[in-house]
């Protein structure tokens, strides 16, 4: 898709600049709309694990990778990034200070969603889908066209609370209608496996802490232990149980940084009974311990900002 295709004559430009403006400095800034983030990266960041909660993740300068399983992702200035689902995987980012890294992170509304569905739809069915909840598709002059007024709109107060909300419905209803727009359409289907391994990974979000087991997780979802281990690794990558594991890590990691939550209370508070068990999980998943990983990102300024909104642990440097 050339870049005529993708962009409206200046939109690039002029979503690049209102980025500049509205975040000035590098990592996440968290905006008045509930669920928008804007980021920015003045360098490259190496590979490195990362948790998003369902969103949609538009680029207008730099590039970003995705690797989740043996699959790998491209979101850039061609092709957005949809997770209908949190999810767990590592990410690599490719900027400089000539060409930062520069984009917007939209957190899925589930209530416009099914409004959305609805009108859309009409009685009509769609096929199972048969991928996992994270597709890279590209990029159409409509939804950057919408990126852009929404960016407009968060430069003023009044225009931010009169329209935002309503700009972010249009953006929903372009990614509903693009190419790839049955990974969210699947998102509240209860029929089909993806629907059924999100209630899941809502319940492992809200609860990570409590005992949780495959077996219960699996009766809830009304699926047999075996069908929901393998819709469970369809959409996610990973097992149940690592998939757990996974994001108590990330949460401690966030409890200690935020906080400054002691490895041994933050292992604790996300449910390790084990302080050595946590370490060493920790230092598998981050590849340093977790003093060591607090002392780099320290000195590496990077920011996790708190998002007191998202139901879903979520890390996204």
């Amino acid at each position: 898709m050339t870049k005529m295709n993708c962009w409206q004559e200046s939109d690039q430009s002029d979503i690049c600049d209102l980025l500049k403006r509205l975040a000035p400095t590098e990592g996440f800034t968290l905006t008045p709309l509930e669920g928008v983030k804007l980021m920015r990266w003045n360098r490259s960041l190496p590979r490195s694990p990362v948790l998003y909660e369902p969103s949609i993740v538009v680029i207008c300068s730099g590039r970003k990778i995705g690797y989740l399983g043996q699959e790998v992702f491209h979101y850039n200035p061609q092709h957005f990034l949809v997770l209908s689902v949190p999810l767990p995987f590592e990410s690599e980012t490719i900027a400089s200070e000539e060409e930062p890294l520069m984009g917007i992170s939209i957190r899925i509304n589930i209530p416009i969603l099914s409004e959305l569905i609805l009108m859309l739809d009409q009685g009509s069915s769609h096929s199972e889908l048969g991928t996992h909840g994270m597709v890279s598709t590209p990029l159409d002059a409509k939804l950057s066209n919408t990126v852009l007024r929404l960016l407009q709109a968060l430069t003023s107060a009044n225009d931010t609370d009169i329209l935002g909300h309503s700009i972010l419905r249009e953006i929903h209803y372009r990614v509903l209608t693009s190419n790839q727009g049955e990974a969210i359409r699947a998102l509240l289907s209860q029929q089909n496996h993806l629907g059924k391994i999100s209630k899941a990974l809502r319940r492992i979000h809200s609860d990570f802490a409590d005992d949780l087991n495959v077996a219960k997780l699996a009766d809830e979802t009304g699926m047999s232990l075996a069908a929901f281990h393998a819709s469970f690794k369809a959409v996610t990558a990973t097992s149940p149980i690592q998939y757990l594991k996974t994001t108590r890590l990330h949460k401690a990691r966030l409890l200690m940084f935020q906080d400054g939550t002691s490895a041994a209370h933050a292992s604790a508070k996300v449910g390790y009974e084990s302080p050595s068990q946590f370490s060493r999980e920790f230092k598998r998943l981050f590849g340093k311990t977790p003093m060591e990983d607090m002392a780099a990102m320290r000195e590496s300024l990077i920011t996790l900002p708190f998002d007191p909104a998202s139901k879903y642990v979520t890390v996204q440097p």
